[in-house]
């Protein structure tokens, strides 16, 4: 498995950067879920995640406009995973949404 895209820009990427508690608390279960959710979002481009040993998280999401960033704020399962998150499962977290303006890969 490698990075996603790249994308025809402009697009949007919103970077959620997070420091997990211990133990999964359903983290895994409801993550999955959370990732069948945003595929089936309108404007919905992709996503990339990584996790340390140590618990700290990258998650981007690439989505074409904002209106699809607001669908899936918006998602009621996604709300709740949001309010669990910080009960149960971050310590702290950081969300940076940014217009991509260029993008280029290689394989």
């Amino acid at each position: 498995m490698g990075p996603v895209g790249p994308f025809e820009p402009p697009y949007y990427a919103v970077v959620f950067s997070s420091l997990r508690t211990p133990g999964d608390n359903d983290y895994g279960a409801t993550a999955e879920r959370l990732e069948e959710l945003v595929a089936a979002v309108p404007g919905f481009l992709g996503m990339d995640s990584a996790r340390t040993p140590g618990g700290l998280g990258i998650t981007v999401g690439y989505f074409k406009d904002e209106e699809a960033i607001a669908a899936w704020r918006g998602d009621p399962e996604h709300r709740e995973a949001r309010t669990r998150g910080r009960k149960e499962w971050y310590e702290k977290y950081v969300v940076h949404v940014a217009r991509v303006e260029r993008s280029y890969g290689h394989e």
